[in-house]
């Protein structure tokens, strides 16, 4: 049998915990390469740079099929 609290958690309490529990939007930055929005640290899913080197071939990975 699992463990049960022993008192009610209080809607201010509940809700306070719960701020810190959100959603939050991706930090994207512009690529070097081609200058559409891409996500930090991640190769470019439009032209596949990374680092001013070409890691994809975006060409071929298009689509939800490829794999």
């Amino acid at each position: 049998m699992a463990p049960l609290p022993k008192k009610k958690r209080s809607v201010s309490r509940k809700r306070r915990h719960r701020t810190h529990i959100a959603a939050t939007v991706p930090h994207l930055i512009v690529c070097t390469q081609c200058h559409s929005p891409k996500r930090s640290h991640q190769a470019c899913p439009v032209c596949g740079t990374y680092n001013g080197r070409q890691v994809l071939d975006v060409a071929r990975e298009t689509g939800p099929t490829a794999g």
